[in-house]
């Protein structure tokens, strides 16, 4: 667990990954490394095509299709090595010590198995333009297998300056509690505890350990229960106080945690402007 992995993927919202992953690296002390995987699917490193097509033996045509293949996955190779190596190049100009690149044929669900053990910090980029996509099924799958924090960054960059932790007294939020307190990611910057649910005193009691754990560490938090849905009293919230990035934990069965469950991973991040860190 020692690196911040930024998943580059060539559309618009690379540059904020890139971004949010630089600003990671910076805060955490880890290295960074930018990867991008060439789906097979879309860039095929190696064609069957007599299977495919009724041609018998009509090899020269069969040849022809092979080597197109060939030629696209080679281009998609060195258009990926080139845009690995931009960010890289650009991230040494914004004070990065020695990023590096990592470039894979597969699926991102099998690669990020694959060097799991490695991700200290995980950032993916929100597609708005294709959110059923890229948000609905591929995130779902990454979150459900990468036992790891994993930060989804919005198309804009902005150095969070306040942060907002969704808690609810399980397992999850209260290590994403005790995460945030001895973690630098967020040293120095107000951390707001928001409980949804009843004012009572179990729930009140839970806010206060909380709180009491993150002003030992130096923080600023202030801490409020809201009794109402989760997912509008987040975003009040989140407007009233000018938060930067929502932090919350992925799974589980609290009214917090079942909101990111299923399709309702797509519905907190398709309508948060802000960037989500979710939590294992």
């Amino acid at each position: 667990m020692t690196n911040v992995i930024a998943c580059i993927d060539g559309t618009e919202v690379s540059t904020s990954v890139h971004d949010y992953g630089i600003w990671a690296s910076k805060r955490l002390g880890a290295p960074l490394k930018f990867l991008n995987v060439l789906d097979r699917s879309q860039y095929p490193a190696e064609s069957d095509l007599s299977g495919n097509i009724g041609l018998g033996s009509r090899e020269a045509l069969l040849e022809k299709l092979a080597s197109i293949d060939e030629k696209r996955s080679k281009l998609a190779m060195e258009h990926s090595k080139l845009m690995l190596d931009a960010y890289v190049q650009n991230a040494i100009a914004n004070g990065i010590d020695s990023p590096a690149s990592l470039q894979y044929h597969g699926s991102l669900e099998e690669v990020l198995v694959e060097i799991e053990e490695s991700i200290r910090l995980l950032v993916l980029g929100k597609h708005d333009n294709h959110l059923r996509v890229h948000i609905g099924s591929r995130l779902e799958n990454v979150v459900r297998i990468i036992h790891r924090p994993i930060l989804i960054a919005t198309i804009k960059f902005k150095p969070p300056q306040r942060v907002m932790l969704a808690f609810d007294g399980s397992a999850t939020t209260r290590k994403g509690v005790e995460m945030v307190a001895t973690s630098p990611l967020f040293c120095g910057l107000p951390c707001h505890l928001i409980m949804v649910g009843t004012k009572n005193e179990a729930n009140r009691e839970q806010l206060r350990w909380a709180q009491k754990t993150l002003e030992e560490a130096g923080f600023d938090a202030p801490a409020t229960i809201i009794d109402g849905e989760v997912e509008r009293s987040l975003g009040d919230y989140r407007s009233a106080h000018e938060i930067d990035m929502l932090i919350m934990g992925a799974y589980g069965h609290s009214v917090i945690r079942r909101f990111l469950v299923g399709s309702t991973t797509t519905s907190v991040i398709r309508n948060t402007s802000i960037p989500v860190m979710l939590l294992h």
